[in-house]
């Protein structure tokens, strides 16, 4: 039968639930257990498309389409799994869930109520995810903080589930310990109240992630444990840490995974543990050299965080990549503006000076997903520059696109180009809008003798024709196919299709180290310990180049 383990949040909300979940799983794995997750957000939202990236952060695209929150590709990362849809929730889709039954009359004309109709809706989504996905233990984190409205029918659900079901289910809080500076030492009361506010919603919590900016001692442990009704062995630290990835391992050694076993009452299955990702921690503690990645983008702010909330699951591939080759990565965020012609007193003189003096110590350049002319041009200047100094050059999205209008534009000549993803009134159209929008996985046909066949081939395998692959889209737009001819003529490669409509799905250019566009997203594939294969070319590309002057 299922086990499930809810995690909630005390205190404050940004430390690290979805991390201690993932956590959790990969722990759970390595003892030979099935896992699957599911993440509740407590927003009206249906989904995360609709969001302010800046606010929200990245929207983590899953295979089937679905626009959920970053937690989802963290747990992807940490426990290597594809999951979809029903792996995430939110308030808004369960009520529209409820009210779509309502109205097919499917409740039999009884009185709908908020309870208990919508926690069993959420149970049910809950079980439907741990069928789907055969799992021997489900892992529900609940956005927000405990305290707060918006989490109480979630928790409610929770405690419907234990009162059914009391051996299968635990609750993990994962509380903040402060340190104020003017007292400089550790506060427990903040937990002691979030561990009772969650016994007012009928729950009571069975281990207690502590974390802090310095591991707990024995006497913090005791007290925690004194004042919220918990045992001191299961009251764990969880210190601040240089990598995520790090914190498997950290839990490991207070024996988390043997203490949420023996909880249930059984026995690890294997004892496999988690070698690899003790190889990974060694490698981030101790690279041999750095390699300078440029992202330039036009939500560059003060606030590096912002930038890469962002583009989360981007600059982790990034490291997964880099530490392949056990590497530091170093990510410099780029303002695109910098670059743009329009946006500086002397125009395409002073972009340019700009461009050899910030990529002079650059290893290689990212131009991400995006939307919105705001930027573009000063993007485009940057792609030139990459393009004729032979700077290593991956375009994501937006990124492929930006460099198909530059090399239309100063290689191939074309004129009276314009592009649809900027203008409706657009005439003679470079980009165009589809017939219909991509969402989630779609197939690519990558053709032989090209970067990205070389990329996607493995050592061992011997293909004899193109390989097909699968990845994710969030596409709106794409090459007008009417202009292939004259760009492959001008010395452009399209090395891969999109199998339905032969659309370009990758770019390429001859006679440079890495010149890739890519329509989809790789960065949503991408795992720490096996990154995304363009991604792993891009940054052995850069490598080998190493840093332009």
């Amino acid at each position: 039968m299922t086990k499930y383990i809810f995690v909630a949040g005390g205190v404050m909300s940004g430390i690290g639930k979805g991390i201690a979940t993932a956590s959790i799983g990969r722990i759970l794995q390595s003892k030979g257990f099935t896992v699957t997750t599911v993440k509740i957000d407590p927003y009206i939202n249906i989904d995360a498309g609709t969001m302010n990236l800046l606010e929200h952060g990245e929207a983590f695209l899953t295979k089937d389409g679905d626009q959920c929150d970053q937690d989802m590709g963290n747990y992807e990362r940490f426990l290597d799994l594809e999951l979809t849809r029903e792996n995430y929730m939110t308030t808004g889709r369960v009520y529209q869930s409820v009210i779509k039954k309502e109205r097919a009359l499917e409740y039999k004309g009884k009185c709908v109520e908020v309870v208990p109709d919508i926690p069993n809706e959420v149970i049910s989504r809950i079980n439907k995810a741990a069928k789907k996905n055969m799992a021997d233990f489900i892992l529900i984190e609940i956005g927000g903080t405990i305290g707060e409205y918006q989490n109480m029918l979630f928790l409610e659900a929770a405690r419907m589930i234990k009162l059914k079901s009391p051996k299968n289910l635990m609750f993990i809080l994962v509380s903040y310990i402060p340190i104020p500076k003017m007292i400089g030492e550790m506060k427990t009361k903040p937990t002691q109240y979030a561990a009772r506010t969650l016994n007012s919603a009928g729950i009571q919590p069975d281990i207690i992630l502590a974390r802090s900016e310095k591991p707990l001692d024995k006497f913090k442990k005791r007290k925690i444990s004194t004042f919220c009704n918990i045992d001191i062995e299961n009251v764990i630290s969880a210190p601040d840490v240089t990598s995520i990835y790090k914190i498997p391992v950290n839990f490991e050694k207070e024996k988390l995974g043997e203490k949420i076993l023996n909880q249930f009452n059984i026995k690890a299955k294997t004892k496999k543990g988690l070698k690899s990702w003790e190889k990974l921690e060694e490698i981030i503690e101790h690279p041999k050299g750095k390699v300078r990645i440029g992202i330039i983008e036009k939500f560059f702010t003060a606030n590096t965080n912002a930038s890469t909330d962002c583009y989360l699951s981007m600059t982790e591939a990034v490291k997964h990549a880099s530490w392949q080759f056990k590497k530091d990565p170093e990510i410099i965020w780029m303002d695109s503006k910098k670059y743009d012609p329009s946006e500086l007193l002397n125009g395409t003189k002073e972009a340019r000076e700009n461009l050899k003096r910030d990529l002079k110590e650059i290893n290689g350049v990212i131009i991400p997903g995006g939307f919105g002319k705001r930027g573009a041009e000063g993007k485009i200047e940057a792609i030139r520059f990459c393009r004729k100094n032979k700077i290593p050059y991956f375009g994501i999205s937006l990124g492929l696109r930006l460099a198909i209008i530059e090399f239309a534009r100063n290689v191939c000549k074309i004129k009276n180009i314009c592009n649809g993803e900027f203008s409706e009134k657009c005439e003679n159209p470079l980009i165009v809008k589809l017939k219909e929008r991509i969402l989630g996985n779609s197939l690519c046909d990558v053709k032989q003798d090209t970067i990205s066949f070389n990329a996607y081939s493995l050592p061992e395998e011997k293909h004899k024709d193109n390989i097909i692959i699968h990845e994710r889209h969030r596409d709106e737009y794409a090459l007008n196919n009417n202009f292939k001819a004259q760009l492959e003529k001008g010395g452009m490669v399209i090395s891969a299709v999109n199998t339905k409509d032969k659309t370009a799905e990758i770019i390429e250019l001859k006679d440079h180290p890495f010149f890739v566009g890519v329509q989809f997203h790789p960065e949503f594939k991408s795992r720490p310990l096996k990154p995304h294969p363009l991604f792993k070319k891009f940054i052995e590309s850069c490598i080998k180049k190493g840093s332009h002057s």
